[in-house]
């Protein structure tokens, strides 16, 4: 029995002594030992001055704690003691994740020196591992490779074809048709000859079919046709014979020297005789525009050939093909075209090769006398089409090498292994082996190395933990510490880890600093111990930083959704950007590389869904507020505050005008504002148990604590109890811890001051009456944040910033200050974090938002009803 006085004593100094020391760390920030140490003698000397009210909100402050949340500075003090058994189960727990490959070391190693001599203790055939991989490696490189057909080149291949086509068809157009005259009456050869023959030629031509003194020798009276044949004949056969021209200088010129000369002046002079010299006028004329635009044509073609020397229509050739053989010829060279390319013309074809399988090809494709230009025109626009497969040569090279036996060595009982002394082989190694006499053991040196890591690791976060002065639990580092590690756990299996998912879900609820460190962390320490590539390392932390420092702005799912989005666009980019830098992208496998950065991009997009699916089953389990979940919990249509406002309208009016003026004051102070705005929605919904024992909600009505009760010591009671009750409705409807410490906390310890001066004056007229000044006042704890502290302000001043009306902002000023001073000096905000200063400009804003709902308006004039 005498010991519980002694116990409760060193409980109050306890509890006292650490509530100073949390006020020093938040006026000081840590900013060094003499200024603690100064505040700490200072408060030494200031103990006495808090007097026996200050022992007994203590004591109603530990009692709160207990009956409340269990959330009392003493319990806050043991989970302060139990921080370094987190750090230790971290440090076991990552270094026994990241070397798992330490715990089975072989101690005897390939280049060690034997400490004795080992033999077989059995007879056994090993497999070479080494000769195997050899033969392997021999099969792979020998298998043939797959060739598939590039498409682009096919399609260029086509785009020169058919551009050399349309220059020919641009070439011939200029020339005209041809042949340009029925070739019943001149052969195609007949007019070739005179479209492309020289310009003398053609006027001796001329003047010879003009000037000519031959005859027929049968009379041309008969009309039938049968004599105009005959007359045909004997025209050509004496055309034939040596004619004697006088040409234009006078000089004498064998023309039979010149079959076709002789043979177009002899069709000329047949086709005048056989009809009019009228026609044959016509006909000389229609034969002088063809060799106009033939003299055209052939310009242009040497045009080409000057700009081009190894064009294939570096001739008159392609001008002498009729339009039917130059059609067909058209058609032949693409289909000869289409038929190789079909084929495969494989890289570093033989010339004579690829000549024959053409030659043969436009054989039976195009006209004989068109064979040359075909030829010389495709093997200008081939070139190899076929590109190797490189999915399917990796196949059959696999297929190849799976065909390789092993190479087995047989092992005979007692047969030396090595030597005492000797340098172990890697063969030597390898039987050892196959014997199990290779003496595993852990590492511990390596272990001791990679520990040493972590524990600087866990050393910095718990440096950056401190320095962001943010509250963790213990549940919040062991979600970090679950986290964490599935990044390396998730790495010994597929190099596809979850970096896009812990930057997301850990920027989403501790914010950027946090997230940033631990991702840089890992980032740094995985190549130590992991066998990862540093491009797929890299991308993935940039896709998780990027998370981290964006995902707690956002205010939806929806956002974060598109976030996701953004973070598998950085890992894939960053991740070809890295291959880029390396030129590992330019190579024939830049498909590959292409695939690899599409794969580690949808990785990315799989975690972020997985957090997304993760993130509000997280917050129920380690109770998180972030910013998403605060927002829905401050919608007005869940059940709780559609309830509030149902069931108690007055209470909500006051509930809104509370949280606009916390909201202002939490703004200017760089508070949580989402959490202030849904704490206050929250913080009276205990009123419910019994609407019409507040007076806001008795509409002006009876107060019942007048009528009904006439008991302060019942009323009293039934005031406090809308914060039991609200915490009841709170955990019944799975409220956030963070948003239940609103509902105590902004009444504190707070006296009942209406109904305790009641009892004070009942007391008075009835001496047996005792009144207890504990039992009207509220059961706590005093607010342990800056947000709830603000809330304990805004609900305090709200009824009287209302019942104001024409004062002055002076006037409002002043009372507000009142207000906060009596709060101040009652010792409710000793552990709020809140300074005088910010309790002057907390008064502040809380008039300027009393001016914005109570501005002035204009006084319109009354206007007299109409009759």
């Amino acid at each position: 029995m005498k010991t519980q006085p002694f116990l409760q004593s060193m409980t109050e100094k306890l509890t006292h002594w650490q509530r100073r020391y949390k006020t020093l760390l938040n006026k000081r920030h840590l900013l060094g030992a003499r200024g603690v140490i100064n505040d700490f003698l200072l408060s030494l000397s200031q103990r006495s001055d808090c007097g026996d009210r200050q022992k007994l909100r203590t004591s109603r402050s530990i009692q709160a704690y207990k009956t409340n949340r269990g959330t009392c500075v003493s319990i806050l003090g043991y989970i302060h003691r139990r921080t370094p058994v987190i750090y230790a189960i971290a440090l076991v727990s990552l270094t026994g994740v990241m070397g798992h490959k330490l715990y089975n070391t072989t101690k005897l190693k390939a280049g060690t020196i034997a400490p004795q001599t080992i033999k077989a203790p059995y007879s056994a055939n090993i497999e070479d591992k080494k000769k195997t991989d050899q033969d392997r490696k021999t099969a792979t490189k020998s298998s043939l490779s797959v060739l598939m057909v590039d498409a682009q080149v096919n399609e260029k291949i086509r785009q020169d074809l058919q551009q050399f086509l349309d220059t020919g068809n641009e070439i011939r157009a200029t020339a005209g048709y041809f042949p340009f005259f029925d070739t019943l009456v001149l052969p195609v050869s007949t007019q070739r000859y005179l479209r492309s023959c020289s310009n003398s030629e053609w006027q001796t031509l001329l003047n010879a079919v003009e000037n000519t003194n031959v005859q027929p020798k049968f009379a041309l009276k008969t009309q039938k046709q049968s004599s105009k044949i005959a007359v045909m004949k004997t025209a050509i056969e004496v055309q034939k014979d040596t004619i004697i021209l006088k040409t234009a200088g006078g000089k004498l010129d064998n023309i039979s020297q010149k079959p076709d000369f002789a043979q177009a002046v002899a069709e000329l002079e047949t086709y005048r005789l056989t009809t009019s010299q009228q026609n044959l006028s016509s006909l000389t004329a229609q034969i002088s525009q063809a060799r106009k635009a033939y003299a055209q044509a052939n310009a242009k073609l040497l045009q080409l050939k000057a700009v081009n020397p190894k064009t294939v229509y570096n001739d008159t050739f392609i001008l002498n093909l009729s339009d039917e053989d130059w059609g067909k010829t058209e058609t032949g060279i693409q289909q000869s075209a289409e038929r190789i390319l079909a084929q495969g013309i494989p890289p570093g074809l033989p010339p004579n090769i690829l000549q024959d399988a053409v030659r043969l090809q436009v054989q039976t494709s195009v006209p004989q006398e068109a064979e040359s230009l075909a030829r010389k025109l495709l093997l200008i626009v081939l070139k190899p089409n076929l590109k190797k497969d490189e999915e399917l040569s990796k196949q059959s090279g696999a297929q190849a090498a799976a065909g390789v036996k092993p190479v087995m060595v047989s092992m005979r009982q007692g047969e030396v292994i090595v030597k005492k002394g000797e340098t172990i082989t890697a063969w030597d190694f390898e039987v050892l082996e196959h014997y199990h006499l290779v003496r595993r053991e852990i590492n511990w040196l390596g272990l001791t190395k990679l520990g040493g890591i972590v524990s600087a690791s866990i050393g910095i976060f718990a440096f950056v933990e401190r320095r962001i002065q943010t509250k963790m639990r213990q549940r919040d580092r062991l979600l970090i510490l679950l986290l964490t590690i599935s990044v390396p756990g998730v790495l010994i299996g597929t190099p596809y880890t979850t970096w896009s998912a812990i930057g997301l879900l850990l920027g989403s609820f501790y914010g950027a600093n946090l997230g940033i460190t631990v991702i840089g962390l890992l980032a740094l320490q995985l190549p130590f111990s992991l066998e990862i590539s540093r491009t797929v390392l890299w991308s993935g932390a940039a896709g998780g930083i990027l998370g981290s420092c964006i995902a707690k702005r956002l205010r939806s799912r929806e956002e974060l959704a598109l976030l996701s989005v953004g973070v598998t666009l950085t890992q894939g980019g960053v991740y070809l950007i890295f291959k880029l830098l390396v030129g590992a992208a330019f190579g024939s496998g830049w498909y590959i590389v292409l695939r690899e950065a599409g794969f580690f991009a949808l990785s990315g997009l799989v975690w972020s869904v997985v957090a997304l699916g993760l993130s509000p089953y997280l917050e129920k389990l380690f109770d998180l507020v972030t910013p998403i979940r605060l927002a829905e919990l401050a919608n007005p249509n869940r059940s709780l505050l559609k309830q509030l406002a149902t069931k108690t309208p007055g209470t909500f009016q006051h509930t809104l005008f509370v949280a606009t003026l916390a909201e202002a004051a939490a703004k200017h102070l760089k508070c949580n504002v989402e959490l202030v705005r849904a704490g206050t929605l929250y913080h009276d919904i205990g009123k419910m148990h019994d609407p019409l024992g507040f007076i806001e909600n008795q509409m002006g009505g009876p107060n019942k604590h007048e009528t009904e009760i006439n008991d302060p010591w019942k009323s009293a009671k039934i005031i406090k109890k809308h914060v039991s009750e609200g915490l009841a409705m709170a955990r019944k409807h799975s409220l956030p811890t963070a948003i239940q410490a609103f509902i105590p906390e902004h009444q504190g310890t707070m006296l009942i001051a209406y109904f305790y001066h009641q009892a004070q004056q009942m007391a008075k007229e009835n001496p047996n009456l005792t009144v207890n000044e504990a039992d009207f006042r509220y059961d706590g704890p005093i607010p342990q944040s800056r947000e709830t502290a603000i809330v304990m302000l805004a609900d305090s001043c709200e009824a009287a910033l209302r019942s104001l009306k024409d004062h002055s902002p002076e006037q409002a000023f002043f009372m507000v200050n009142n207000i906060l001073r009596a709060r101040w000096q009652d010792n409710q905000l000793l552990d709020s974090g809140l300074t005088r200063e910010e309790m002057s400009q907390i008064a502040e804003i809380f008039v300027k938002v009393w001016q914005q709902f109570h501005h002035k308006r204009i006084a319109y004039p009354k206007l007299k009803p109409c009759n």
